[in-house]
């Protein structure tokens, strides 16, 4: 089992609120190449609460990316701290960060990521392969979701057999089969047409009324003003923050 490296002596964490999913203090995410060193993320700072809906835009760059990679644990911080669902991502060896973001994420990409092989089923269950939930308690959960979503007579068939939007409607059930504490979303329309892209952008919608937490990452300005928080980057930096709308019946 590999270990994280040791971490050097650091002040005390003030407690987070419960209602916070998404903890950036101070994070750096520094690349070196030969003798260049590039500063991909310097000093972000934000807070995701539980229920809000975030876009992430910024032009080429800018860091939206590494901030995504960061945000679903595929990339470690350089420096500062990333807290997720209450735990420090820095207290975590590589097996333990596995199981974090199977157990907390869940992912939807552009490309979908599907497993051509497997079944639509098959698919659907993949994230509940590194817990230790009941098989039956599983495929229950993932045929409810697949009849939400358009997919109930899909579920022997394999992605080449299905449209783009149907490809990602599996993507979107996958993410939901182990009820996460978020939802990433990597330019998830961007390979769809506008009439399916707009019915994709409706289900998020649909998912954050319902009290999920989603962060998006777009570079499409009316995908964006869907959310309720927009975040944008310039140079690795968070450039601004703002409000945009708030969740019907969202406690105030």
């Amino acid at each position: 089992m590999s270990r994280a490296a040791p971490l050097a002596e650091s002040p005390a964490l003030a407690p987070l609120p419960d209602d916070c999913v998404v903890d950036f203090t101070d994070v750096t995410r520094v690349y070196r190449m030969g003798t260049t060193e590039v500063r991909a993320l310097d000093g972000v700072d934000f807070r995701v609460k539980r229920g809000e809906y975030w876009s992430i835009m910024g032009s080429s760059g800018s860091g939206k990316s590494t901030l995504l990679n960061v945000l679903g644990c595929l990339d470690r911080p350089t420096t500062g701290v990333y807290r997720l669902a209450g735990r420090d991502t820095r207290e975590l060896d590589d097996d333990q960060l596995s199981e974090l973001r199977s157990r907390e994420l869940g992912f939807i990409f552009q490309s979908y990521n599907l497993i051509p092989q497997l079944t639509v089923l098959e698919n659907i269950l993949v994230p509940l392969t590194y817990q230790d939930a009941p098989p039956a308690d599983g495929e229950e959960r993932a045929h409810v979701l697949a009849r939400r979503l358009g997919l109930g007579n899909r579920m022997d068939h394999r992605p080449l057999e299905l449209s783009g939007g149907q490809q990602q409607r599996v993507a979107i059930a996958r993410a939901l089969i182990n009820d996460p504490a978020l939802i990433l979303a990597d330019e998830a329309t961007g390979n769809l047409d506008s009439q399916t892209a707009g019915e994709i952008l409706d289900l998020f919608d649909e998912l954050w009324r319902e009290g999920k937490t989603l962060v998006f990452v777009t570079h499409e300005p009316h995908v964006a003003a869907r959310a309720s928080h927009l975040l944008r980057m310039k140079d690795g930096k968070v450039a601004e923050i703002e409000v945009r709308r708030e969740r019907a019946g969202a406690a105030r």
